[in-house]
């Protein structure tokens, strides 16, 4: 709440004689006639309500008052909100949710850990445009770029296996997420891969979907997903899904080749502390440069002290002349 004639505030000053008047004339007034009168053997309290509201009519005068100088204040609020511009990076995640990714080597599994860090990096760059590649056997485009952050984590969180035919299709999604990106007026395109797999379906041979993204100025960046060694993987039995070790088996000179290519950087996630620090460290080392223009609009709020002033006034009119009605 602001107010567009603050100086007016200054005449709240004037109630304190007013109320200094009203007190000595309270202790000064007395009763012109005197007689006598049996009230004093009444009951106790009979009529003591009376005498405590008897203040009560000047008090509204004085708040009527006091939001009558406000009102002339010109109370106002004020809707304010940024228009920020970057110098603008522009980054596709892209995500492998093929049938491995259920691994448990990371918690609850490789794919709603992946969720789950890549929505916190999310929330770390309001001012990007950040878009959503999802592959396994195919590809295609969850969400394409978009500063709507709040449509593009629930996109995220409708993310599971099987929602696509299984298999390893690297080289699908990284063409598609470049189609997406490559008309990107942005300073900077990012491109964030992770997989737990070797490319094993699609028509787009991986290194050839990097060196598509070089051409267009798209730096990729590759996240190896799972431990060394063996991880237990979900296989569905007649007696339902049953955890089974198996080698980790991740195409890391690929992954390797296509960082290097687009000028990106290659990393393995082991654990979730590991996946958590690629991400923090990829935010480091992609930032950008905001100016921001501030814009206010400002409404003006004196209806509602005015209704409140009209209902005072009306109540003290009402005691005055209703329960604490004078006698001349």
């Amino acid at each position: 709440m602001v107010f567009a004639n603050p100086t007016y505030l200054y005449l709240l000053v004037l109630l304190i004689p007013l109320i200094g008047w009203y007190i000595w004339k309270l202790r000064k007034s007395q009763a012109s006639l005197q007689v006598s009168s049996s009230q004093a053997f009444d009951a106790p309290g009979t009529n003591s309500f009376r005498v405590y509201l008897r203040h009560v009519p000047f008090v509204l005068r004085m708040i009527a008052i006091a939001l009558i100088i406000v009102v002339l204040a010109r109370p106002q609020s004020t809707n304010s909100w940024q228009n920020s511009s970057t110098e603008g990076i522009d980054i596709m995640l892209v995500m492998d949710i093929s049938g491995s990714m259920l691994a448990q080597d990371l918690k609850p599994n490789r794919l709603e850990a992946a969720k789950d860090v890549a929505s916190s990096f999310i929330n770390g760059r309001p001012n990007d445009n950040i878009g959503l590649v999802v592959f396994s056997g195919e590809s295609f485009t969850q969400c394409p770029l978009t500063t709507d952050h709040t449509v593009l984590l629930n996109l995220f969180k409708d993310i599971q296996s099987g929602m696509i035919d299984d298999g390893t299709a690297i080289g699908l999604g990284l063409a598609n997420a470049v189609s997406r990106i490559k008309d990107s007026q942005a300073k900077s395109k990012v491109i964030i891969l992770l997989t737990d797999g070797s490319n094993n379906m699609g028509e787009i041979a991986p290194v050839t979907a990097a060196e598509i993204a070089k051409t267009f100025g798209v730096r990729v960046y590759t996240i190896g997903v799972g431990t060394r060694g063996e991880a237990p993987y979900p296989f569905q039995t007649a007696f339902g899904v049953q955890y089974q070790n198996v080698k980790v088996d991740i195409d890391e000179p690929t992954l390797k080749q296509i960082a290097s290519l687009t000028g990106g950087q290659y990393f393995r996630a082991t654990d979730n502390a590991s996946l958590k620090g690629i991400y923090a460290e990829i935010d480091q080392m992609e930032k950008t440069k905001i100016s921001v223009q501030e814009f206010s609009k400002k409404q003006e709020e004196y209806k509602n002290w005015a209704l409140l002033i009209f209902a005072l006034l009306l109540v003290e009119i009402l005691l005055r002349n209703t329960l604490l009605r004078n006698i001349p």
